[in-house]
């Protein structure tokens, strides 16, 4: 359940994600100048043609994070080099075995010159806090899943007897 106060949208889009072969999927935004995206999931299951969720929402904070930063320092006019961030994503199981994101590790080098690292500390402070990714997988966001054609009566109706009924 999500921890944030309730408002009114800001924004609001919409992207949609389309079967291409097995466990690839492309994937198109809402906004036509946005090449379209491909998702795979590794072997065994997919092919490894293209990164996996997992992969795009690694990259999803590691990019919010480092925007977040350069804003910050350009809000208080301290020069960066090219910023450098290595994101490390620990996979594991949790106890009813099924994979999870465990971890995740984001070490940025903004390439920030000696001289100027006074000015930036107080960048340190704020600007995780803006960052809109980071900060909603940190407080969980609220994900609503509807699957079309199928209603979840029709799981409560299944008999006793039934592989998968409520007899198991």
């Amino acid at each position: 359940m999500s921890t944030f106060a309730t408002s009114a949208p800001i924004d609001e889009f919409a992207i949609t994600i389309e079967q291409v072969e097995d466990y690839e999927f492309k994937v198109r935004f809402d906004k036509p100048q946005f090449d379209e995206y491909r998702l795979d999931e590794p072997a065994p299951m997919g092919h490894d043609s293209a990164p996996n969720a997992a992969r795009v929402l690694s990259a999803a904070i590691g990019n919010c994070l480092s925007a977040s930063l350069l804003f910050c320092a350009r809000k208080a006019k301290v020069p960066l080099g090219p910023i450098r961030t290595e994101v490390r994503t620990q996979v594991l199981r949790n106890d009813r075995g099924r994979l999870r994101i465990g971890k995740i590790e984001v070490r940025i080098d903004p390439g920030i010159p000696d001289a100027q690292k006074h000015k930036a500390l107080r960048c340190l402070d704020l600007f995780e806090d803006y960052c809109v990714v980071t900060q909603s997988v940190r407080q969980g966001i609220e994900v609503q899943v509807t699957v079309e054609g199928i209603d979840h009566g029709a799981r409560d109706q299944k008999s006793a007897t039934e592989p998968g009924g409520p007899g198991l």
